[in-house]
């Protein structure tokens, strides 16, 4: 997917910036359609597989940034010729963008190398993505290639800015399609640099901004204070929610559980919290546990939308 907010920062913080996105891939390749990097005179970001292609690719787009070139499409083989053995070939577009471009919200559809008038297919991808909110697949269709552009499509609130709390948002932030708020007691909890996409929120009782929460969010649960933790799961069980996980021991599961039964919540309900999170086998380092919640939280997503895609 086409990412409009890290284009538009690049954009604000080096002026022109040219785009490397891979259009086409035939046999085997190391990213797939759509995979982008950002290329500007003294730097890059993003990749599209590392190794020759991409220094190749970097070559060619600080090339476009000194001669003035607006665009070109390369189709490359993945053999000998530039030193790589994936035995594929990729097609790539650059495309220079400055300061002040017009990004559209939903899709972004252009000529390649000179096409003609937008096609009738291109059309009716737009229409869909604009009248039925079904994004399309980054593609080349009859000479234009077609991206959507990224809006996050899940709303993750991260209560607590420890150090768990940290590492987990650093590994959080970079993927595209969560939207992440970040609750904590005061601004000096955060680190100095909060990462783009990410709206940190310090407020004295968090507890209180459960009831802001969308009900489709998925939290997770790691504050300085245990009391804190409960009085959050117990609010968050009242008001609904997409997903629940609580940082803590076997132990400190029980006790809450058994707390929130108390509370009046019922066990199917309080069976929904997952306690404690992580990977054990991982050890308890931040990072390690911040990995073992990250991959739960995206392959329990995955096996979710197969399971849909099979009952379809």
């Amino acid at each position: 997917m086409f990412d409009r907010q890290e284009l538009l920062a690049a954009l604000a913080a080096h002026g022109r910036v040219v785009r490397v996105v891979i259009a086409e891939v035939q046999g085997s390749s190391p990213r797939e359609v759509g995979a982008s990097m950002l290329v500007w005179e003294n730097g890059q970001s993003g990749t599209i597989g590392g190794g020759a292609l991409e220094h190749l690719a970097t070559g060619w787009a600080r090339e476009m940034l000194t001669t003035g070139q607006a665009q070109r499409f390369d189709r490359v083989p993945l053999g000998p010729g530039i030193g790589q053995c994936c035995g594929g070939a990729v097609a790539l577009l650059s495309e220079v963008f400055v300061a002040g471009a017009s990004v559209p919200e939903d899709v972004l559809a252009r000529p390649v190398r000179g096409a003609g008038d937008m096609p009738l297919a291109v059309k009716r991808l737009i229409a869909m993505r604009r009248g039925q909110g079904v994004a399309p697949v980054a593609q080349l269709v009859q000479g234009w290639f077609v991206e959507p552009v990224i809006s996050p499509t899940r709303q993750i609130w991260i209560w607590g800015a420890g150090h768990v709390g940290r590492a987990l948002v650093s590994v959080l932030a970079p993927l595209p399609d969560l939207a992440i708020t970040w609750i904590d007691t005061a601004p000096e909890r955060f680190p100095e640099v909060i990462p783009a996409g990410v709206t940190a929120v310090p407020v004295a009782d968090p507890t209180a901004l459960v009831a802001h929460a969308p009900l489709g969010a998925e939290h997770l649960v790691m504050t300085y204070s245990h009391a804190m933790d409960l009085e959050l799961c117990h609010r968050i069980l009242a008001h609904g929610f997409g997903r629940l996980g609580v940082i803590g021991s076997a132990t400190k599961s029980a006790r809450f559980r058994a707390r929130l039964h108390g509370l009046g919540h019922l066990p199917q309900d309080v069976a929904r919290i997952a306690c404690p999170i992580g990977d054990k086998r991982l050890g308890k380092h931040p990072q390690a546990i911040a990995l073992g919640v990250a991959t739960a939280l995206l392959t329990q997503n995955e096996k979710e939308k197969n399971r849909g895609e099979i009952a379809g």
